[in-house]
Parts: structure tokens; sequence; C-alpha cells
């Protein structure tokens, strides 16, 4: 049985069938009576597909990520699916990976699938700039970035301000009497880039000669963090100091320096970001940035929602992130 049968025995339109469908309110009563009746008599469904031609929308969105393990993005896509999920949505979550062209197949499954809205979660998103022949595929669709930026029509951003918070936690640290920073650049996108940058201004703002002299570079991760600090203290460069762009990064730089003497915070303090649960279980708990993943999560569904309902809203918002102060600095 279809819409158009439950019509005729009802004695009525297939307009007024999709108005009690979708329960709305400007139906007569005795005929919302007669549908009802009907409906309930074959045990009547009606299909996500059925009911989006008839509304104009799926009531469906994608989410698609670098990395769905990654904890930081993973509280992100949480706060995002509960979100939409109370709206009545069916919210699919993809992981095309960090390489760009995957994006081309997932865009044209979900263009096909006429998903309402996507967002998109990483920086590395931002390289969609560079492919228009993929970003025509979702031409039509609303698209939000997470802390990414499109020029391109249709694109909104919810942006973190990477590099003033690592600005901030310079500062900190020279009140604190920490001259001698160095940073570790762990991971080769947008954010971890601006967040570098926010290191090399922070510095030139105290009168540092060759800021650049003290940034190193490191495998992303525990290991990654073990190894650079051997790289650091091997350097002979004077360092009280270590400014990291991820925790678990920094985890790893605390955990080699206490194998190595090197007490945390007393001879060398260590910073992380992201505020991540492992920056709660390390010894010492480790200081970093909260860059608000649920906040950003939630402005993201915020923005995709209004744009779904063509509501006024702005194009790009901004986060500023907090400095959690614990024992490693």
């Amino acid at each position: 049985m279809n819409i158009y049968d439950i019509a005729a025995e009802a004695k009525t339109s297939i307009s007024t069938v999709s108005r009690v469908l979708n329960k709305k309110e400007n139906v007569n009563p005795e005929i919302r009576r007669r549908v009802e009746e009907v409906l309930k008599k074959y045990d009547y469904k009606p299909s996500a597909i059925a009911r989006g031609m008839v509304s104009k929308t799926m009531k469906s969105i994608a989410i698609l990520t670098i990395d769905v393990r990654v904890t930081h993005y993973a509280r992100m896509i949480y706060v995002i699916e509960q979100e939409f999920s109370n709206r009545g949505y069916n919210v699919t979550v993809c992981n095309p990976g960090g390489a760009i062209a995957e994006c081309e197949r997932y865009f044209k499954i979900l263009a096909a699938k006429q998903v309402d809205g996507i967002v998109l979660i990483g920086s590395i998103f931002n390289q969609l700039a560079n492919y228009p022949q993929i970003v025509s595929l979702i031409k039509e669709i609303p698209v939000v970035l997470a802390n990414g930026y499109v020029d391109y029509p249709n694109f909104y951003s919810v942006l973190v301000d990477d590099t003033k918070a690592i600005r901030r936690v310079v500062d900190y640290l020279f009140d604190r009497g920490h001259k001698d920073l160095v940073y570790v650049f762990d991971i080769e996108t947008d954010s971890g880039r601006a967040k570098c940058q926010g290191f090399l201004e922070g510095m030139k703002l105290k009168d540092v000669p060759d800021p650049q002299s003290r940034v190193f570079t490191a495998q992303y991760g525990l290991e990654g963090g073990m190894d650079v600090a051997d790289e650091i203290i091997n350097s002979k460069i004077p360092f009280t100091g270590v400014v990291c762009g991820e925790d678990i990064t920094a985890i790893g730089i605390m955990k080699e320096l206490k194998k190595r003497g090197i007490r945390v915070p007393e001879d060398v303090v260590v910073t992380g970001c992201n505020n991540s649960p492992e920056s709660r279980i390390c010894e010492p708990e480790l200081t970093t940035l909260d860059n608000k993943p649920e906040l950003l999560g939630g402005m993201c569904a915020q923005l995709l929602q209004n744009t779904i309902e063509k509501k006024e809203t702005a194009t790009d918002v901004a986060i500023q992130p907090e400095l959690i102060v614990r024992e490693s600095a």
C-alpha cells in the first residue's frame, strides 16, 4: 500500500495524507480520523524517501572526519550526532581519512542520498578549496567546517583561534620565568601550522632572537614525543619549557624527560593542547589548552540546523580556547 491507496480509501487527497503523516495541524479532525484508521488498519509505515519527497527534506545529515578514533574528533561527533538525532535526523558518520581524494567518493554517495547537510571535522578539509571538481558534487548541500575554512558558497565555519591560544601559553610561561622555550610541531594541518605560528609570534613579541630555531618537528603520538625529547636534549639548546600542539605528544615528552632524570615541572615545564582525557591521567597532570570540542560540535550543529531551515545565521563563528593549568607547568 502506498500514499495514493491510503488517500483513495480515506476519501481525501494525497496532500492531506501527507499532512497527517507529518503531524501537521491544519487537517480537519474527521478527515484526520479517517486517515489514521486506514494507516492503523494496514500498519502503514512511510519510508524516509517518501517523506523526503513530500517535505523536501530527507532529515539526514553526514559527518566526515579524518579519524573517528581521535578522542578530540569523537567528542565533537558525539555532540553533533546527539543534537541532530534529538531533532529527528538520521546521522551518518564517514571516515575518509586524511586523503582529500577520498572525499570525492563520499560526496558522490551523499549527494545521491540527498542529505540535508554535511559537517567536516578536521582542518585537512581546508584543502577542498583546491579541488573545485570535488566541491561541485555537493554544491547544493550546506556544509559546516569544524575549525576549517573553504571560500565557496554554501560553506560555513566554526573556527578555533589556535594562534592566539598558543601566544597565550607563551605569555603564561614567560610570566612564570620560563624564557627558554621550545615548540614541538607534530601535525601538518592548518590547525597545526596556526599553533606553531602562535608560538613564533609569542616569542617575537618577547624579543626572543630567531624563534624558528626553537621549533622541533615530531611524529604525532607518544613515541614521537619520546623521540623528539631526545632530539631537544641533544641539540644543546637551553630550555626550561616545552610547548606542544597535542596532548599525547606532550605526554611522550614528559615520559622521556623523566627517563633521562629531568623533572617536570621542577626542571622543565610542559604544556599540551586539546584537554584530552589523557592529560588528566598522566603523571604529573598536563597543563593544556581546552579548545572546547563539545562547544565546537554544538555550534556546528546549530549553524547547520539554521542553514537547513534557512534562518539568518553567521557564516563564520570563532571560539577562544581556555588554558587549563595543572601540575606540569
